[in-house]
């Protein structure tokens, strides 16, 4: 029986904490044989040439090389609705590099407007442009860093209640040399989400392709400006945007964040459960959905 080696073969920068997709090598595999199509535009359609067989021409696919992309994506960074945005172009590159540039400066961007998506989540997003062919790729950065939309004009996604379930994947077998492909992608993003208070939605682009909305505002349409969050006192803000990254803490844990005394914090944590924006799990706090609105417009 021939041995499988299973490795994690380089493909260009990879950010630390972020694991790197298992490839399995396969006897006598020739990566030669996916020659690069038109400098490296890539399709997911296989291209079709004639060929002989017993007097009769037939159609057989060619198989497409995925590991350069030469056309730009670009992401545009919204400060706010009144002003155009600052837009990114981040040009052609191998595959792999690519698709790290598109996570990487969209999560640094998010970031420095107090976004709180984390890398993993906009990593498995980005991954997901590869059925797109990397068409006409644009990332829209809004809600102070905390709404990110992911477009293309590619083939678009048909099923998108199923795009969303584990095991379900379109990945052909050249994409899974860049991305895991089991149909992981979004259902991670999903789940991460849901326990946050965010949402996922699927539509279609406005010509064709899709567009993929991550939020952990509850109506991104519609969110909470500072001017429209409640009357709080200074240590309940403070609570609340201590919460906000943390998930669940206790009070001893609010004390090391923030060096409001331990007795301050117990009496905003009660203030703050009567409002409705935290909640008890065993003896520490969490946001409540409310809460966590609050605490992303502060």
């Amino acid at each position: 029986m021939e041995n499988y080696q299973e490795q994690n073969p380089s493909h260009g920068n990879t950010t630390p904490g972020y694991p790197a997709p298992a490839f399995v090598e396969i006897p006598n595999f020739n990566p030669q044989a996916f020659p690069t199509v038109n400098g490296g535009v890539v399709s997911n359609q296989y291209r079709s040439t004639p060929n002989q067989i017993d007097g009769t021409q037939i159609n057989q696919p060619e198989k497409i090389d995925y590991s350069f992309i030469s056309s730009p994506a670009r992401i545009a960074v919204y400060d706010n609705l009144q002003s155009a945005p600052r837009v990114i172009q981040i040009p052609g590159a191998p595959t792999h590099d690519y698709i790290e540039h598109i996570a990487s400066l969209t999560y640094q961007n998010a970031a420095a407007l107090g976004g709180l998506i984390p890398y993993t989540v906009i990593r498995e997003v980005s991954e997901n442009f590869i059925h797109a062919n990397f068409n006409e790729v644009v990332v829209s950065i809004l809600d102070r860093g905390n709404t990110i939309r992911f477009s293309d004009q590619g083939p678009g996604i048909q099923q998108k209640e199923l795009a969303q379930l584990p095991g379900f994947t379109s990945a052909s077998e050249p994409m899974k040399r860049y991305i895991r492909g089991v149909g992981s992608g979004l259902p991670i993003v999903k789940d991460y989400l849901n326990i946050s208070h965010g949402n996922i939605s699927i539509e279609d682009n406005v010509n064709q392709g899709s567009v993929v909305t991550i939020s952990l505002i509850a109506n991104p349409s519609n969110p909470l400006t500072p001017d429209e969050a409640p009357n709080l006192t200074e240590n309940e803000t403070a609570v609340l945007k201590a919460l906000l990254p943390q998930q669940i803490l206790g009070v001893t844990d609010v004390n090391k964040i923030t060096n409001i005394p331990v007795a301050s914090i117990s009496y905003a944590f009660s203030k703050l459960e009567e409002k409705g924006y935290v909640e008890k799990v065993n003896k520490k706090r969490r946001l409540t959905n409310e809460g966590h609105q609050i605490a992303l417009s502060l």
